[in-house]
């Protein structure tokens, strides 16, 4: 299976999915541990692919999205952003109200 294949099966048939440099358990970068944080605040249920165990993930991930930096976030199928974008839109509320739209459950606490 092709790099580029393995990326579209992921980021379709996961609800939630965090390209990072790490794991979830143990982050190797500061942005992958912030996006992981976040996610894990809200009680979000994801998929964490871990792009320092293979290079060609690494470079497949940045050429599918078009984006140059990692972490990169995936919700029903779509782009999100990397660790600012995501930041961001927490701080806002709006990554809530993402995963609310799209029909992805978030701690009650968390929520908007």
């Amino acid at each position: 299976m092709s790099v580029e294949r393995f990326i579209d099966n992921e980021v379709k048939g996961n609800d939630v999915v965090l390209f990072m440099k790490g794991t979830p358990q143990f982050p190797m970068c500061g942005f992958s541990g912030q996006t992981v944080q976040i996610l894990d605040y809200l009680g979000v249920q994801y998929k964490g692919l871990n792009v320092l165990e293979n290079d060609e993930l690494r470079q497949g991930i940045k050429a599918y999205s078009n984006w140059p930096t990692i972490p990169q976030l995936y919700v029903k199928g779509e782009f999100v952003g990397g660790c600012d974008i995501v930041r961001e839109m927490f701080q806002a509320g709006e990554l809530q109200s993402l995963f609310k739209e799209k029909g992805i459950a978030v701690k009650e606490s968390a929520q908007v």
